[in-house]
């Protein structure tokens, strides 16, 4: 190979393999399948207009929220990707009230992981034509091979993931994931269907000007939230900071990784515990984000660290740079401790 010729995402994977502590091939296998169902998604997703695949698709999740035709595709298409090859022994996914098993007839209870995923971040955005995304954290089951699968197998705290990572639909579509390793970003050529390494090494700046937040729900925000908004908009120093605010997480994050940033979503009024789900959203992006050199919590606690009571808890969520996080997290201790 020439010095100058780019790095396939599936080169990569081969490359990094001695770089997990479990070197089977197994999560080589795993992610293979991440990157054909991401392939398949953004072709979708790059028809939509043409097809018919924009709008409700007149159900709703077990969130109680109205299901976009894409994210059935994208779910349906991860789903199959994910039980093709025999590594994996359950699914969870936001789309689905409880987990997936992997058939016995394919051998699922002799696969050692277990995928938690959002098949589609940001699906409300897929009408107007505005970056969308997938999620997914992996993990090694606990419970003993061969035996069935339970759900503690996928009440994990984030600390266990083994890998995770995101793919974001934008102007181009990027893979972005994380062993434990770093953080590596590859870019898809839809010329010919290939990831190619175009982020390497990605780290999150440790000082930031933008904040990420619906500032639409400020009335419901804690006091430590709000005053840390009045901190953003002064005009002092290099403030104020820049609102951006996409509504996809993906999107938000990414920016915000590449640029220097935070992203907040506290609790509220409407949701009392906060709306992002900390399996299928939080964690993985907490894994990331600590892999990238920033940092991820709950306003108080980190997110990796959190013990997970149900596949679909929500919990508030803090991440970013870590230094505009030192700040966030003061204004949070300091007024909660005058509620």
């Amino acid at each position: 190979m020439q010095p100058n010729t780019p790095i396939t995402l599936g080169e990569f994977i081969i490359q990094r393999q001695a770089d997990f502590p479990y070197s089977t091939g197994e999560l080589s296998s795993l992610l293979s399948s991440i990157r054909l169902a991401a392939r398949v998604v953004n072709r979708e997703v790059n028809k939509a207009g043409l097809v018919d695949v924009l709008g409700a698709s007149g159900k709703e999740n077990i969130q109680g929220e109205t299901q976009q035709k894409l994210d059935v595709l994208a779910h349906n298409t991860f789903i199959d990707a994910l039980t093709s090859r025999e590594v994996v022994c359950a699914i969870a996914s936001e789309e689905e009230e409880d987990y997936i098993v992997v058939s016995d007839k394919d051998n699922g209870k002799h696969n050692k992981y277990v995928v938690l995923m959002d098949p589609l971040d940001g699906s409300s955005n897929i009408d107007v034509n505005i970056s969308i995304g997938t999620i997914f954290s992996i993990y090694r089951r606990i419970t003993e091979p061969g035996t069935p699968v339970q759900e503690q197998d996928l009440l994990q705290p984030g600390n266990k993931q083994v890998a995770a990572g995101y793919v974001l639909y934008g102007s181009s579509t990027i893979l972005v994931y994380t062993t434990g390793n770093g953080v590596n970003g590859f870019t898809l050529d839809p010329s010919i269907g290939a990831f190619y390494l175009s982020h390497p090494n990605m780290k999150f700046p440790e000082a930031g000007t933008i904040y990420s937040i619906n500032e639409g729900n400020y009335i419901h925000f804690p006091m430590g939230v709000k005053q840390y908004l009045k901190y953003c908009q002064e005009k002092k120093g290099n403030r104020p900071y820049t609102s951006r605010y996409v509504g996809s997480l993906v999107a938000d994050f990414h920016r915000n990784m590449v640029k220097g940033g935070i992203y907040i979503y506290p609790s509220g009024t409407n949701h009392p515990n906060g709306k992002l789900r900390l399996l299928y959203e939080c964690n993985p992006m907490a894994f990331i984000a600590e892999q990238a050199g920033g940092k991820a919590t709950d306003g108080f606690t980190r997110i990796l660290d959190l013990e997970p009571k149900e596949l679909h808890q929500r919990v508030p969520f803090f991440c970013g740079s870590k230094n505009m996080m030192k700040v966030v997290e003061t204004f949070m201790k300091t007024f909660s401790e005058q509620d």
